[in-house]
């Protein structure tokens, strides 16, 4: 994971918690607009300001206009890294997620935080002094060869699931999210037994495209029609497809294996 010089530019949103459709988060936070990562299938290049592979945006002032929003608010659990990686490698110098969660659990909040990234555990101080809080990772390429295909920028699994192993040896409930399960290429069982020691609840989602101009799907095609041209085809029957057989078929494999193995599976595909 090699950290490229990246420019960023302070900038005001008009509003910095947003609502969140995740059940059980009325609310959400992305300490950053944009992402360092820029993996191919990602929805969020779909609504990309700015050219990630350039510039980050960040606030002018985080925590004066975090505390205004969150005036009135009970205390409750925000969703964190919807539309960014809040451990990017910005955050290193930055450190605009650190601010966050010290505001956050200074007013009795708590957090769910979904990273890519080792750095958070720099954060753990925080996250045992936020009852209720969890921190988890996402995978979807057993092969880092393959996994380098389509998210080169990103941390390697191995250093994710260190962070998982960290993260509950201090006492933070985690999770793994095996998204997207990418067709013919990610080995769910295997995945899944590779967290099981580490993540509390494992959390299976499809690929799933919208529209065929979409940069995330330009950008998955892209990188199949350069290594894996055999598969775009197939690619493009199912991930636009929500009850393709692919996916009943996979499913009922998945319940067969939460059965015998007994992990807290979360399907959703």
């Amino acid at each position: 994971w090699r950290r490229c010089s990246m420019n960023t530019r302070a900038v005001y949103r008009p509003s910095i918690v947003q609502t969140c459709s995740l059940e059980g988060h009325a609310y959400q936070i992305d300490p950053y607009v944009g992402c360092e990562h820029r993996c191919a299938y990602c929805y969020a290049l779909n609504h990309a300001e700015t050219d990630w592979a350039r510039e980050i945006l960040i606030d002018r002032d985080i925590v004066a206009q975090l505390g205004r929003e969150l005036a009135g608010l009970e205390p409750q659990s925000f969703y964190v890294g919807w539309n960014t990686d809040p451990y990017q490698p910005l955050e290193q110098t930055q450190r605009q997620t650190r601010r966050v969660l010290e505001l956050l659990a200074s007013q009795g909040h708590s957090v769910c935080i979904l990273t890519k990234s080792r750095l958070v555990v720099r954060d753990a101080d925080l996250l045992v002094r936020m009852p209720g809080s969890s921190a988890g990772v996402s995978l979807a390429f057993q092969d880092e060869q393959v996994r380098r295909l389509f998210e080169a920028n990103a941390p390697s699994n191995e250093q994710r699931v260190d962070a998982l192993k960290t993260l509950k040896q201090a006492g933070i409930r985690t999770y793994a999210l095996i998204c997207p399960v990418m067709p013919f290429i990610t080995d769910v069982k295997r995945l899944a037994g590779r967290v099981a020691s580490c993540a509390d609840t494992i959390w299976v989602y499809a690929l799933s495209m919208e529209a065929q101009d979409d940069r995330n799907w330009r950008g998955v095609q892209a990188t199949l029609d350069r290594h894996l041209p055999q598969m775009t085809e197939r690619y493009r029957q199912i991930a636009f497809a929500a009850d393709h057989p692919y996916w009943s078929d996979l499913r009922r494999e998945l319940e067969g294996f939460q059965a015998e193995s007994g992990l807290d599976l979360r399907i959703k595909l």
